[in-house]
């Protein structure tokens, strides 16, 4: 079903790399994206950007879903924020950042984001805003990692462009699954037209039930199709400490140090840090 993106992505990641693009960038910018929600792309940025953090990494964690799931996640009440990402994106007002939460630091959002698709309609560049207000504090940050909404939107395109990387949450369930191909073509439009040094980071399956056969099924079909792509990485259990640990507002290696899903989150970490 992908044999020709699979084509067409090895051929640039060895493009890539013959002109000299592939060093170790200063700063890795990592959209952890997908179009469908559910798939655990917020508890993904959040319990990563942890685990980084845990490395002695300098992380910055970007709320870019005006659902604002992962500033609740991190502990704030969105409504009773007075800045967020919006007013930078959007009049070009100081970053409102909230430092040292967890060991890391957050640009969190509220609802006030559903505006930018409205107001940007018209704007010059606008794919270009997150990455330019970005810009000045990158220096300051071994990873940046951006929860975009689950959308094919704008604010999915202006993570995107702001990005180095993206990294791709699948559930292993079929509807997660057959969505995949719309949501590789859509990052490929992003590098065709906007972003042509985007790389994929890889690809996390996520809510894996191992005792389920269509689970089972869906994780071999993601790593028979898809390993040309992208690096697949061990998938993530299902686990209720994922939203227990959420409801307490820690990453999950704070709230259940011991938990299995602890050693997956790690494995993706080093893998993360490895990327040029």
């Amino acid at each position: 079903m992908y044999v020709k993106f699979v084509e067409q992505m090895a051929l640039r990641s060895h493009t890539l790399w013959s002109v000299g693009i592939g060093f170790k960038a200063l700063v890795r910018v990592i959209t952890i994206y997908n179009q469908s929600g559910g798939v655990m792309k917020t508890s993904l940025t959040m319990n990563l950007g942890y685990q980084l953090a845990l490395h002695g990494r300098a992380v910055l964690l970007i709320d870019m879903d005006p659902q604002a799931s992962l500033t609740v996640f991190m502990g704030l009440e969105p409504a009773d924020l007075g800045q967020t990402i919006a007013d930078s994106i959007l009049d070009n007002a100081p970053l409102a950042m909230h430092q040292n939460v967890h060991r890391m630091d957050l640009l969190p959002s509220n609802i006030t984001l559903s505006a930018v698709e409205m107001r940007l309609i018209s704007a010059m560049a606008r794919e270009w805003r997150l990455k330019r207000i970005l810009e000045p504090i990158q220096d300051q940050y071994d990873f940046i990692l951006i929860d975009a909404p689950p959308s094919l939107g704008v604010l999915s395109v202006l993570s995107l462009v702001a990005s180095t990387h993206v990294l791709i949450p699948i559930q292993t369930q079929y509807k997660s699954y057959k969505g995949t191909e719309l949501l590789l073509d859509s990052v490929k439009q992003v590098q065709e037209q906007v972003n042509p040094d985007l790389q994929i980071a890889g690809i996390v399956p996520t809510i894996y039930a191992s005792a389920n056969a269509q689970d089972k099924a869906i994780l071999a079909a993601i790593q028979e199709q898809l390993a040309a792509i992208a690096t697949i990485y061990p998938p993530v259990p299902r686990a209720t400490a994922f939203a227990d640990a959420s409801m307490e507002h820690l990453p999950l290696a704070l709230y259940s140090p011991n938990h299995s899903a602890v050693k997956v989150l790690e494995s993706i970490a080093t893998g993360v840090e490895a990327l040029p």
